[in-house]
């Protein structure tokens, strides 16, 4: 989470994850920038080290020995991280383009997404093969490949379309694997066919002779079959079409010469014949000097290189120093990358071979310190330095002009009271954007100038009335705006009625215009899908300047009088039910400490961006008497305030309980929530305290819970089709984690299960 007391004068953004950005992200959390707001736009938690994908793939590392975690190095570098898949850029506006969020503002951009395996020139390529880049998505397709191997009876061919480094490096790591994987489920690997395909007559053709000729002895051993100066001209599910023959195999891999995006051209940035884009000796955009690109997305027009990871790597230093000059209006320094590289290629097997221009060697020692160097390069963004908490507040000379200045000096003048209000100007541009749920039961709404909103009650309904407000635990306020319309639409649905208006109350971090009005209608936009979702009507609100990003609503619900579900509605013999995991109590205390993995942030944000409005409806139509929302105290606490309302006791089921990635592993660290201690002292609940808090998971049925799901009872013949049903809603950690009993003679009404 961003915290400064720094106004924000200028927005850099950085899209894609690639290895240049890493470089970035960490050289930025070495040495902040004050007035600079950092954010990094990618679809995945974790990017891979290209270097580590082949022993990944054979299964020498783990996930998290192959991966550099996103979340943790944005937080060190204090950089706003936005899960989401750029699709364009508005450079007369100055917007990053995103598939699934409000644009993005930048004063200044760098891009650096990589590239994908060019299929273009095969008919039916696209669709039909599986592209080794991006990584992620090959990843994915790689574990299903050797779930499939194992379950596989016969043959099983794999064609591999690239022999340069690339296709040769993956070949052989999955031969090795599949080999590996085949033993243990007790099936030959020697039904196991693979086929190399190349429109060279040789293999890694940027090599030299005696580099091929390992390899070539290598493939031909282990019975590699080789189609050399064999050009796939196209593509059928399960075949591969040369000049010479048609070819049936089981799965396509795609290493071939790198593609480009199509967006960037289509934003009106130059490009190169291949649509890379085109930078100069400092990075920058020979087209637009806003823009910087590095990678196996830009071509430097002066120096081009293979597009290489190892060329990437380089560029983060001289890309990262070039970001600060433009920001600072300095004079830019000039790059120019090494002609020449060590190529160290790897046979699956531990076992590599080194090229640099016309000398080769080969053997383990160097596969061991090509590990060596590899996990050096890893460690550098995974395993962060605790930096000095003290802020350097003073902007650095050049960042702002004379005009911002001057705003940023009134800011330190600003007024409490109805003074701290955000200008009229700003949040007329901010609400404008902004197009609530229509209703024909709302009067007077969020776009008319009187001072309040006027609602009707239709005939034979009963209100229901709720409030919630909270800081921002997330640095995207888009996300942001989302978790706090579900948190605050929790109540209502909880109870069984619809909401019907909502008015909000939201505190932006004080900053010159233009970023307040950015976060506003970011934060807004995110609250604003969830609303309207819900055809609930955002009728009004209030908004004011401070210390930190929060916001909530006051939400009006509607509800028949007969269809209220309270906490006092457990019967014995009742099944409990849970429609989300727990954990983001401990989770994002450790996101604070960094001590969370990305992935477990991202999932947990999944949950939480889910709204109840489906499950509580699924509730209802089961017959559910009693459900509540769980959030501040925990998942325990709410069952008191179930068990004490309806004088029943209640057995609670640890194992079935379910728990967000990760959520074990930092309790277990000791991590907890601030608010973890008061909700602890509900203990004395709990009949058999000794026994259930020997327990590691014990923990976490305190753990508070922002925009949490449903805890609810169900008649026992009912809970089963409940849960299948949940579970098709797209709530699909639901689970039966308890049961309703008779009330005892003991002060203490649950029993905690191990």
């Amino acid at each position: 989470m961003q915290n400064t007391d720094t106004p924000i004068v200028k927005d850099l953004v950085l899209v894609g994850g690639g290895h240049s950005h890493v470089s970035v992200l960490k050289r930025f959390g070495m040495k902040p920038m004050p007035g600079v707001r950092l954010t990094l736009i990618c679809r995945d938690a974790h990017t891979p080290y290209s270097g580590m994908l082949p022993g990944y793939v054979a299964g020498h590392y783990t996930y998290d020995e192959a991966h550099i975690d996103l979340g943790a190095l944005a937080r060190f570098a204090n950089a706003r991280f936005y899960h989401s898949t750029v699709t364009g850029l508005d450079l007369n506006e100055k917007l990053v383009i995103c598939d699934d969020r409000p644009p993005v503002r930048f004063e200044l951009v760098s891009i650096n997404t990589g590239s994908t395996p060019n299929t273009s020139g095969v008919t039916g390529a696209t669709g039909n093969v599986v592209p080794v880049k991006p990584i992620n998505n090959f990843l994915d397709r790689w574990e299903a490949l050797s779930a499939r191997a194992m379950a596989h009876e016969g043959p099983l061919k794999i064609a591999v379309v690239g022999a340069g480094a690339g296709g040769v490096e993956i070949l052989l790591a999955i031969q090795h694997r599949l080999g590996e994987l085949r033993a243990v489920a007790e099936n030959s690997a020697e039904n196991i066919e693979f086929h190399l395909f190349s429109n060279t007559p040789d293999i890694l053709p940027t090599h030299n002779a005696r580099a091929r000729r390992t390899f070539m002895d290598v493939m031909q051993r282990r019975g590699v079959n080789l189609h050399l100066g064999e050009p796939v001209t196209q593509v059928a599910p399960g075949v591969l079409t040369t000049a010479t023959a048609d070819i049936r195999v089981d799965e396509i891999l795609w290493v071939t010469a790198a593609g480009a995006p199509s967006w960037p051209a289509e934003a009106g940035l130059d490009v190169d014949d291949g649509g890379f884009i085109k930078v100069g000796n400092t990075l920058q955009s020979t087209s637009h000097p806003d823009v910087y690109a590095a990678g196996d997305v830009a071509t430097m027009v002066n120096h081009p290189r293979p597009k290489s990871g190892v060329f990437a790597v380089r560029q983060g230093k001289p890309l990262e120093r070039n970001l600060r000059r433009s920001l600072l209006g300095r004079k830019l320094l000039t790059f120019r990358p090494q002609s020449k590289f060590l190529g160290l290629i790897s046979t699956g097997d531990k076992f590599a071979i080194a090229s640099r221009g016309g000398w080769s060697i080969k053997g383990e020692a160097l596969w061991r310190w090509k590990d060596w160097i590899d996990r050096r390069f890893i460690e550098k963004f995974n395993d962060l330095p605790d930096m000095d908490d003290e802020e350097n507040t003073v902007l650095p000379a050049g960042l702002a002009t004379a005009e911002v200045v001057k705003e940023i000096s009134a800011i330190a003048m600003r007024c409490g009271g109805c003074g701290a209000k955000v200008g009229a100007t700003v949040l007329s541009r901010a609400l404008n954007t902004l197009k609530p749920a229509p209703r024909n039961d709302v009067l007077i709404g969020l776009h008319e100038p009187d001072d309040a909103a006027v609602v009707e009650v239709p005939p034979g309904k009963v209100m229901v009335h709720t409030v919630d407000y909270f800081r921002s635990m997330v640095d995207d306020p888009y996300i942001f705006g989302k978790i706090a319309a579900n948190h605050s639409l929790g109540d209502i649905f909880a109870m069984g009625g619809d909401p019907q208006t909502a008015l909000a109350v939201a505190t932006v971090p004080f900053g010159i215009e233009s970023k307040v009005e950015d976060t506003l209608t970011q934060m807004m936009s995110g609250a604003m899908e969830i609303l309207n979702d819900t055809n609930c009507s955002l009728v009004g609100g209030h908004t004011s300047e401070g210390p930190e990003l929060s916001l909530g609503f006051a939400v009006n619900g509607l509800i028949d009088k007969d269809k209220i579900m309270r906490k006092g509605g457990l019967r014995p013999g009742d099944k409990l039910i849970v429609t989300k995991p727990i954990g983001t109590g401990t989770l994002f205390a450790a996101d604070m400490r960094h001590k969370a993995k990305g992935r477990w942030i991202a999932s947990a944000l999944d949950h939480m961006v889910m709204s109840n409005r489906l499950g509580a409806q699924c509730l209802v139509e089961h017959g559910s008497r009693a459900a509540t929302d769980i959030t501040g105290f925990g998942l325990l606490g709410h069952l008191v305030e179930m068990v004490r309302a309806s004088d029943v006791d209640v057995e609670l089921l640890l194992d079935a309980v379910p728990m967000m990635d990760g959520a074990e592993d930092t309790v277990r660290a000791g991590i907890v929530s601030s608010l973890q201690p008061q909700n602890v002292r509900l203990r004395r609940a709990v009949a058999n305290l000794e026994e259930a808090g020997k327990d590691p998971r014990y923990p976490l049925i305190f753990d508070p819970q922002t925009a949490g799901g449903l805890l609810a009872s169900l008649p026992a013949d009912r809970a089963d089709e409940c849960v299948a049903k949940l579970i098709e809603l797209g709530y699909g950690r639901t689970m039966i984690v308890g049961e309703v009993k008779v009330q005892s003679d003991l002060l203490e009404p649950i029993t905690v299960k191990i």
